[in-house]
């Protein structure tokens, strides 16, 4: 019997392990609750066995409305993350406090409220705060509101995808995310030739003009639009 298919399934099995591995070591202990030791693959094998249809998000905008689907199947705590947040309220009223044409445009600060606040940009959710995921395991935010870093999904940072923004460090990820206006693959974990880490998990399926439109708003300092971009209310839709 010809065994070269069976190796070549076995080194398939040991590559895939050892991606899994290398993707749970860069999930630095930040959160309070216990759970912050498990592997996000673990949630998200969990999650493609009890979701049967990725939810959307509907941003209900100053300038248009924006549909995203949400990767809950691959990413299920990122999107649970950020569809709590938008069920209870956390996103209504903000606005996109950086804008760049031909970048992207970022959102989620609760300083943003008030467009003119130096502090937009800077903050997240309340820390301590909890989350469920679609298998009905919960999940609790660190003490300076963070979620960990779910690097399992290798969707690179393409036009019209959502993105996670982070300062830079592992864990510091909350509830400010960016939507790609062109194809941003030096922001991919898995580009080893940049140390930029920001997971995508979910992409726009209905709107990219309204995105458009955002991009290519004034701006003045600080890449802020000169005239507000307001998100009325974030809808989820499951």
């Amino acid at each position: 019997r010809d065994h070269r298919a069976d190796i070549m399934v076995l080194v398939a099995a040991l590559a895939a392990c050892s991606l899994s591995a290398r993707a749970a070591l860069l999930a630095p202990q930040m959160m309070r609750s216990p759970l912050i030791a498990a592997a996000p693959q673990r949630f998200a094998s969990r999650a493609m066995a009890t979701m049967s249809a990725n939810p959307t998000a509907t941003f209900k905008t100053s300038m248009g409305d924006v549909v995203a689907e949400l990767y809950m199947d691959k990413l299920p705590i990122t999107c649970s993350n950020f569809a709590d947040l938008a069920k209870t309220g956390f996103y209504d009223g903000l606005t996109f406090h950086r804008v760049i044409n031909g970048f992207m445009c970022q959102f989620g600060c609760p300083h943003s409220a008030d467009p003119r606040s130096p502090r937009a940009g800077t903050g997240g959710p309340k820390g301590g705060t909890s989350f469920t995921l679609p298998d009905g395991t919960t999940v609790t935010r660190s003490g300076g509101g963070n979620i960990p870093d779910e690097l399992i999904a290798e969707i690179s940072n393409e036009p019209g995808t959502l993105s996670m923004a982070n300062t830079g460090m592992p864990n510091s990820g909350g509830s400010q995310i960016f939507i790609n206006t062109k194809h941003n693959s030096f922001l991919d974990y898995f580009d080893p030739s940049s140390p930029s880490k920001h997971p995508v998990f979910g992409k726009v399926i209905e709107g990219m003009d309204v995105i458009k439109k955002i991009e290519t708003t004034p701006t003045g300092p600080g890449d802020k639009p000169v005239t507000p971009v307001k998100v009325e209310t974030i809808i989820i839709s499951e």
